[in-house]
This record gives structure tokens, sequence and C-alpha cells, in this order.
């Protein structure tokens, strides 16, 4: 019999999950009503997509530093555990600011640990999960799940109260993330004899990188540059959807809601990940994932009713739910733990360097076009796509299993 649930939400596997469920409560917050909040403090569109296309770009230069430091301490946890504090104390800055610069400055030291720990905890959870038997999805979703609560929770509290009660709430998100991660376990602690089998066994395979430039083999590169440009795309979404939407006549209240679908069609996606993955390749989940972005988008272009607004939103099992799980196995498949950290931070780096990109571009396209910028993310996607294809002629997907 398995354990009894007390026990499980001790154990590493459970503390990580704890974890995961606080790590995003900040960005379902922010997500939705971000763009909405510093349209009522007089920024500009195009403002908007600079506030939140600066931590991006701040982390291009520092995330692979962060990752490789991670790498070399002692264990993963410690790195996690000083952004997460750096984390709790910078939004009580957004407290006492006003203007366009003054926002610029703190909000970057908000998301910015928060972006230098997320690889390091991906690469940290998915080392342990295969280590002591569990499946990462199952792990992760709980990352999902305390997104869509907190996103309904905000809808509902902003609906009642209004947008000033943003601010408390993204600081309630930060200080519990800084909590749970005081309680995450040493990562490399639990080694069981069948994972440290594996391990070495899976040093010996000439395909597996044990240093960082191996991964710029071209089979592997690419994926890695489609999957940052289908997450790319979402920035769209994130930076202007919400706007969109409010000028299209959805009332907040619906805004929440509508806004939770995307995530809670993502569990869905997480909790069937680990037997889609052992019929198929993580790079034909990828392909799938650009198709769809493709078609997502060029949805929201269109300016549906709620209606169609929803089944949209439900579209984000597969272009972020599974293109996600299966870019971050991916990695994981062909990288030694001497570079956990670092190759997930890497993959982070691009994906960064799309996202500066893709808000900055995306603020001046929905100023000019509206809901039509939402092409330029499908374009996004095709590309992502091509990009994916070409890996999968490169290198034949039966060498690839995702654990």
């Amino acid at each position: 019999m398995g354990q009894p649930l007390a026990e499980r939400l001790f154990t590493p596997v459970g503390r990580t999950a704890q974890f995961y469920s606080v790590m995003f409560l900040t960005g379902a917050v922010s997500n939705p009503y971000m763009g909405i909040w510093l349209t009522e403090k007089g920024i500009t569109p195009e403002q908007i997509g600079i506030i939140n296309a600066m931590p991006f770009f701040l982390m291009i230069l520092f995330n692979q530093v962060v990752g490789r430091i991670a790498d070399k301490a002692g264990d993963w946890r410690s790195t996690i555990v000083v952004g997460s504090i750096i984390g709790a104390i910078a939004p009580i800055g957004m407290f006492f600011v006003d203007g366009y610069i003054g926002l610029l400055i703190v909000w970057t030291l908000v998301v910015v640990p928060f972006q230098a720990i997320a690889p390091v905890v991906d690469a940290a959870a998915v080392r342990l999960c295969r280590r002591v038997g569990s499946e990462f999805s199952l792990v992760r979703v709980w990352g999902t799940i305390g997104f869509v609560v907190m996103t309904v929770l905000a809808g509902i509290i902003i609906e009642a109260w209004g947008l000033g009660l943003f601010l408390p709430l993204i600081l309630i998100g930060a200080i519990l993330r800084m909590i749970f991660a005081l309680q995450l376990p040493m990562f490399r602690a639990s080694v069981t004899a069948s994972g440290d089998a594996q391990a070495k066994k899976k040093r010996k395979s000439p395909l597996v990188a044990t240093r960082l430039r191996q991964v710029f083999r071209p089979w592997f590169l690419l994926p890695l540059i489609g999957a940052a440009l289908l997450h790319g795309s979402h920035m769209m979404q994130m930076g202007f959807g919400a706007l969109l939407w409010r000028e299209q006549g959805i009332p907040p209240g619906i805004i929440g809601p509508l806004w939770a679908a995307a995530p809670i069609a993502e569990v869905v996606a997480m909790l069937f990940f680990a037997p889609l993955a052992r019929r198929f390749s993580a790079r034909h989940m990828l392909l799938l994932a650009c198709i769809a972005g493709i078609v997502r988008w060029g949805g929201f272009a269109l300016e549906p009713p709620i209606w169609g607004l929803l089944i949209l939103q439900v579209a984000n099992m597969l272009t972020f739910g599974l293109s996600y799980l299966g870019i971050v196995n991916f990695i994981a498949n062909w990288t030694t733990e001497d570079i956990a950290a670092e190759a997930q931070s890497f993959f982070t780096v691009i994906r960064q360097i799309v996202t500066v990109l893709a808000l900055a571009g995306f603020g001046y396209l929905t100023a000019a076009f509206g809901p039509g910028a939402f092409y330029g993310a499908s374009l996004m996607c095709l590309v992502g796509a091509v990009l994916v294809f070409i890996s999968i002629l490169l290198m034949h997907p039966r060498h690839e299993r995702w654990r």
C-alpha cells in the first residue's frame, strides 16, 4: 500500500509539490491584471511592453550564471531559498513608487528573483523525481493548481473590492513562496540504487551532454529555439490579453475565470503527460503544440465571443502544458546532473531573449492593430514548428525516451 497522505506531504517529493503550489501565485495575479492596473496609472501599451520585458532582459545576462552557481553548490535548494527570500522583499517597494520609471525599476526587482530560480526548481525537481521513481508531471501540476486557485480568487477579490488590492495580493503570494521554500528538501540527498545506476549508464551515452557546449548540436538546439518561440508567443496574451478583453466589453468578473480556463486545461495535460510520453517523443509533442499555437492565436485575432475565447483558452493544454513538460523532459533526457540547472537555464535564456523581443514588439503591434497583433504570435508558432520538424529529420525520435 502507498504511504498515508500525511506522510506523503512530508516526503521530499511532497514538500517539492507544496512549493510548486505557491510558486506561481504572483503570476496568477499579475498576468491577468497587471496590464489593467498599469493602464489605470496612465502607462501606455508601449510602456507596458517594456515594463514586462525588462526583467527578462536582465535575466538574459544573469540566468546562465545562476544555473552554473546552483549546479556547483552543495545542493540546488540553497539557490532556490535565497531567490525566494529576495523575491518576498522586493514587492514592498511597489507601494512606494509611481510613474513609469519607478514602476519599471521595482517591477523588475519583483520578477527577476523568480525568473532566476524557476529553471533551477525544474531541474532539481525532475532529477529528484527520477531518482525516487516519481512522476515529475504529477509534482509540477500542483504549480498550475495553485495558479488556478489564485487566479479565480484574485478575480473574485478584485471584482468585489477593486484594483486597490492588486499589490497586497502580489505581496502575499511572494511571502508564501518564501515560506514554502524554507521547507524544501535537499534534492541531491534522495538517491535510490536503481536511480544511481541509471545515472551512471546515462553518463556513458555519447548522445548525452556532460558539458554545456555539447547542447549546441543542431538536433538538440533547434527544439529549444522552437519551444522558446512557442512560449514567447504567449506573451501577447500575458501582456495584453486581459486589456484587449476589457476593451471588448468583457467584465473583470468574467476575465478571471476565463483566464483560469487556460491553466485548468494545463492541469489535464500534466495529469496525462506520462502515458503520452511513453508513446510519443518530446519533439513530436512540441510539434503538435506549435501547430496548436498557430490556430489558437489566429483565433484570438478574430475577436470571438466569450464561448470562443473559452475554447481557445482550453487549447493552452497543448500550447503550454504539453510543450513545457516536453521541453523540460527533453533537456533532462540528454544532459547529466552535472549541468542539470545550467542546461535548463540555457533554455530559459533563449526563451527570455524571445520573450523580451516579443513583449516589446507586441506592445507596438497592439497599439497599431489591437487584436490583430495575435497574428504575430501565430507566425512565431509557425517558425517554431518548422525548427522542431527539422530536428526530427536530423535525429529520429526513436532514440528519445523521456525517462
